[in-house]
């Protein structure tokens, strides 16, 4: 069944979409009108995937791989939050739910500063058992809640919409599959989910990583800052031009080095030139978002 057989409402800004047969080639909704708040010309996510070893351990990788997530956990991440709070810039820490027992000073001193906790599996990974992924998702929900002292609203998991929305998280950032915020639907066409897109492109781990995920030695890349600094510069003019959107994915195990970190500040101070330029949590764009273009399909 299509989402233009289906029974769920369609709002009529999306209606010549349904007559042309959009829904049947895709699940991903764009955004019609969508426009930041007044003075906003972009959006800056700057994101932290803060799994410290866990997923080299789920990977059973060899020990110097381990050793690098540990730098995570026990300087990058203190590195990395300095900067930020000097630069009064707030980001969201995907987090998996495990990190609260291993590293729960970290989350605090995000959390005092004003930084934004969201999940990131229990350790990485999703399991195929429904009652196993519900059970997981709970608890680490639970262990940031504890921490956060607010609820967590949003994910960057392959968690099923419909235990998410559930649970109250209402965005993902799970996605490759355009370069502004979208909605995406399950597989039934049902369970509307924010999904806020980053790019491998703007990925610390694509630049900065020898020994990555078992891949070959001609596929590694150390880069230096300065080049990585120069193609992220370029991708933001780029978006900057078009009223676009940027989601940084930064590991604090990667860019938590000292001479990256270094880097991030100063891309942060350039953008800081040109007007128009917010540096949001992913919650606060997902607040304005929903706020203001909530999902044109209905389906409860």
């Amino acid at each position: 069944m299509t989402l233009a057989d289906s029974e769920a409402p369609v709002t009529d800004a999306f209606q010549d979409l349904v007559r042309i047969g959009h829904f049947q080639q895709s699940r991903r909704l764009p955004i019609p009108d969508f426009a930041y708040p007044e003075g906003v010309k972009l959006a800056v996510n700057f994101t932290l995937d803060f799994d410290a070893m866990l997923l080299r351990r789920l990977l059973n990788e060899p020990w110097g791989q381990k050793a690098k997530g540990e730098f995570g956990g026990r300087v990058g991440i203190w590195r990395i939050l300095d900067m930020f709070d000097s630069e009064a810039v707030k980001v969201t820490l995907f987090t998996p739910g495990r990190i609260r027992e291993l590293y729960p000073e970290a989350l605090k001193r995000a959390v005092d500063a004003g930084h934004e906790l969201a999940d990131h599996m229990w350790e990485h990974d999703v399991s195929a058992d429904p009652a196993v992924e519900e059970a997981h998702l709970s608890r680490t929900l639970a262990a940031l809640t504890e921490i956060s002292g607010i609820p967590i609203t949003g994910t960057r998991s392959s968690h099923s919409p419909a235990l998410l929305r559930a649970k109250g998280v209402v965005y993902n950032s799970f996605s490759s599959a355009s370069y502004m915020p979208f909605y995406e639907l399950d597989e039934d066409g049902r369970n509307p989910m924010l999904q806020l897109p980053f790019h491998y492109a703007l990925d610390d781990a694509m630049f900065f990583s020898f020994g990555w995920l078992d891949t070959p030695n001609a596929a590694q890349r150390v880069m230096d800052v300065d080049e990585v600094f120069e193609i992220w510069w370029e991708a933001f003019e780029q978006q900057y031009r078009q009223t676009g959107y940027l989601n940084f994915l930064l590991h604090p195990f990667v860019s938590g080095h000292a001479m990256r970190v270094d880097m991030l500040q100063r891309l942060i101070q350039r953008m800081k030139m040109l007007p128009g330029v917010w540096f949001p949590t992913c919650a606060e764009v997902a607040e304005h978002i929903k706020s203001n273009f909530p999902c044109p399909i209905v389906t409860e």
